[in-house]
């Protein structure tokens, strides 16, 4: 037992020394390929083996012949580790470099193809991250054009709607100044109108301006949808009978919702204009409200006649109008993108199908417990 334990001591010792030196060696050679640290890693291996042998045999008094044939075999153990080491490292220095070339898309095109052939599990997990990050990073590439064709169109057509009436507010202006009007009072009509035009499309600037910066703040409280239907239909009306449409909300369940009544009704003020505005004489805009498990889904029916498929998706983006003939005599193309803007603040969500004759505006909120 004695001679055994003495055995295990010199043997540890021997491999201690030996994993000293390496860890040395290693830390000289940390900035150099993988290669060479298994490299360095095998041949520890190889020499601690050959240490703690070494120590042994000059304690148990090995004969030459002994130690000769010992020292052959660790020998080669270590042609073989070193070999096998120095193959290992060279091929994973080779995928870290075709995954390195692979990467370097990232500032070109912005897409991420991984290299073909097999990998390591870290470096596989690596690809697959970084082909994660590529597809993000090409969505996000794809909002941020979409954006800025946004924002183009609509410093366009804001440009064109403010350029109108600034102009005729002009030539009234001028008018009135040269005292060659019969009728003064149909023009100071006129201009407070085209005021109140201009001071709408500034509110919804400002409104958007808000929405995009993220400093809309509510002040949401418990309610029922019926009333907040019943405000906003009550609201609209006027505008309907101008324009001859029946305004329907006998569907609108008396549910309750935590929301901001002021920002809310907006919501539901433009969704009604908007279908209103659509909508043929003597046709019907139809509110309604129900329950779909925990959510509570308001919806506003008109009759336009429906939605290209190819400009569904873009409704609700900021500046969109849709085709000439469906645009609007007033406005810039920013009621829905606002409405957008207000329910994802209240944590919902806002759709638009087509439906039979025409289109239908969803707006999905959580119910209040």
């Amino acid at each position: 037992m004695r001679d055994f334990l003495l055995i295990v001591l010199l043997a540890f010792l021997g491999a201690v020394a030996a994993g000293l030196a390496g860890a040395l060696v290693l830390r000289l050679l940390r900035h150099r390929s993988v290669a060479v640290s298994l490299t360095v890693v095998a041949a520890v291996t190889v020499v601690a083996m050959l240490a703690g042998t070494l120590a042994v045999a000059q304690a148990m008094f090995l004969s030459a012949h002994d130690l000769t044939v010992v020292t052959t075999v660790v020998a080669m153990a270590a042609v073989v580790s070193l070999a096998t080491a120095l193959l290992l490292g060279r091929w994973v220095v080779a995928r870290s470099r075709e995954l390195a070339l692979a990467a370097r898309t990232f500032g070109e095109d912005g897409s991420f193809a991984a290299p073909d052939g097999e990998a390591t599990a870290e470096l596989a997990e690596l690809s697959r991250e970084l082909a994660a990050t590529s597809a993000k990073l090409a969505a996000s590439r794809e909002r941020e054009r979409a954006l800025e064709t946004s924002r183009r169109e609509l410093v366009a057509w804001i440009s064109h709607d403010l350029r109108t009436p600034l102009a005729g507010l002009r030539a009234m202006s001028e008018a009135l100044e040269d005292g060659v009007v019969q009728d003064p009072e149909r023009y100071f009509r006129q201009i407070r109108a085209e005021v109140e035009r201009l001071n709408g499309m500034v509110g919804d600037l400002f409104e958007l301006s808000r929405i995009h910066a993220g400093a809309l703040a509510l002040s949401p409280t418990r309610m029922s949808v019926y009333d907040l239907v019943g405000e906003a239909l009550a609201g609209a009306d006027p505008l309907a009978r101008e324009h001859g449409v029946r305004l329907v909300g006998d569907r609108v369940e008396p549910l309750p919702v935590e929301v901001d009544g002021k920002e809310m009704t907006r919501v539901l003020a433009n969704l009604l204009v908007n279908a209103i505005r659509r909508t043929p004489a003597d046709g019907t805009v139809a509110v309604a409200a129900e329950r779909r498990l925990n959510s509570v889904v308001l919806s506003v029916t008109d009759g336009c006649g429906g939605i290209p498929e190819e400009d569904l998706p873009r409704v609700f983006d900021t500046g969109w109008r849709g085709s000439q003939a469906r645009t609007p005599p007033a406005g810039a193309g920013l009621g829905l993108a606002i409405v957008r803007g207000i329910v994802e603040a209240h944590a919902g969500r806002a759709d638009v199908h087509n439906v039979t004759g025409g289109c239908r505006f969803e707006v999905t909120l959580p119910a209040a417990p």
